[in-house]
């Protein structure tokens, strides 16, 4: 995933986005550049047919498993289309024209701004008394003012990826604490390996990261202005902007933080990464690794990590809209063992609908199964449905002066909230 499943997860919309929990996806990105759309579905004399897009995915089989997935309907055919490139940029310019896709995936579901336009339809139906099956926050991420717009499809999630055998030969106990996390970085750098990686900027997805471990959030409770306007959250970047000029950091790696070869390759001890790269590791590092969610930040923090899931949305333009609602229905609802399929044969993820998990045998034991509790009991939404795409430039903007450029955070973030406040009226109204 590029920042498409990786984005997704910092994912969508949040700070660093793009990336958000997305976050399992290509390692280059969405759409852009199609590959052609490939004729799918046993009925291929079927007079409705469905156009169904994905954004291409890293992880080896996964186009070949939902062409698969397509052909196996029988109601209609359906012309998949797999897409390399900036996906987002490409799936936002389709919806404006007549070539729209019947089917699509969006990061954390449809943005409020689709769902304003009237692009996305409405899904609550076809879900229907499923829904208590699904992640309940996926599901509320992807729902507005009652209405579900998006399907989950599957989960993925940030990791603290650390070397087991490196921490015990340190005399080191895995961190829970962001003071322990700075302590552990400079004690297990050396001039071959860094001690802590999360991107070759030195920032990646960290600052959603800090705004939860904090205790902190996008937006009040009432959803009227920004969240994060505490003094506890600038702690947690003029913190993590000592980290970041200590040395510590690890910030030029062979790939970058939502890729685990520099994990797995050795350059660095510790490294954030994603639930998706752990079948990787595995292969090269056996059981010497652990995973960790994101340390306690400050008095009032708690460990917590992000998670995010693509959406599969219907076009409400489309021309086959109740054809389309009824192929999501049957795809993501209904052929459960598709979905296990999916979440457990490329890369590593955990299914949508919870009640799976079980049957994912990369879930069963060790670091799968320490991940799908660290989901369960410190996962959060990589960001909420309201924050937009005006919001995410000028947080990232401005966490980039506080880091980089020393800038005083109470002063950067006050112009971030006007903003926020402002969107807020605007995406309401």
């Amino acid at each position: 995933m590029n920042l498409t499943r990786r984005n997704l997860i910092t994912l969508a919309g949040s700070a660093v986005a793009a990336g958000a929990l997305s976050a399992c996806g290509s390692n280059k990105g969405g759409i852009g550049e199609g590959s052609s759309p490939s004729a799918s579905g046993s009925a291929a004399g079927n007079a409705v047919s469905l156009t169904q897009w994905y954004h291409e995915y890293g992880e080896a089989g996964t186009q070949d498993a939902v062409k698969k997935y397509a052909a196996g309907y029988d109601k209609a055919s359906v012309q998949v289309k797999w897409n390399a490139g900036d996906y987002a940029k490409l799936l936002s310019a389709a919806l404006l024209t007549k070539d729209i896709p019947d089917v699509f995936e969006s990061e954390m579901g449809p943005s409020i701004d689709m769902i304003k336009a009237g692009q996305v339809a409405d899904l609550t139906d076809a879900i229907g008394e499923a829904k208590s099956r699904f992640n309940p926050e996926l599901i509320e991420r992807m729902s507005y003012e009652g209405k579900i717009y998006g399907i989950p499809q599957v989960v993925d999630m940030h990791l603290l990826y650390y070397r087991r055998s490196l921490l015990e030969k340190a005399g080191l106990q895995p961190p829970k604490t962001f003071t322990e996390l700075v302590a552990a970085a400079n004690k297990l750098k050396t001039k071959d390996m860094g001690g802590l990686f999360v991107g070759n900027d030195g920032i990646g997805p960290i600052p959603t990261a800090l705004l939860y471990a904090s205790g902190n959030d996008w937006f009040d409770e009432g959803r009227t202005k920004a969240g994060f306007l505490d003094a506890s959250f600038y702690k947690a970047l003029t913190d993590f902007r000592d980290l970041f000029n200590s040395g510590a950091l690890l910030q030029s790696a062979s790939k970058d933080w939502f890729d685990g070869s520099p994990f797995a390759n050795e350059e660095t001890a510790m490294q954030w990464g994603g639930l998706w790269s752990m079948t990787d590791i595995q292969k090269t590092l056996g059981d010497d690794f652990g995973v960790l969610p994101f340390p306690a930040v400050g008095d009032k923090g708690k460990q917590a990590t992000m998670f995010g899931a693509f959406g599969a949305c219907v076009a409400a333009k489309g021309a086959n809209v109740e054809a389309a609602k009824e192929y999501v229905k049957w795809l993501w609802v209904d052929q459960t063992d598709h979905q296990v399929d999916f979440a457990n044969n490329y890369g590593t993820h955990v299914p949508a609908q919870g009640e799976l998990a079980p049957k994912c045998t990369k879930l069963a034991e060790g670091a799968g199964a320490d991940a799908a509790k660290i989901l369960a009991d410190f996962g959060k939404p990589a960001s909420d449905i309201l924050w937009s795409g005006a919001m995410g430039d000028a947080f990232n903007a401005a966490v980039s002066n506080i880091i980089k450029k020393k800038a005083d955070p109470a002063k950067e973030l006050a112009a971030v909230g006007s903003r926020v406040t402002a969107e807020l009226k605007r995406v309401k109204g």
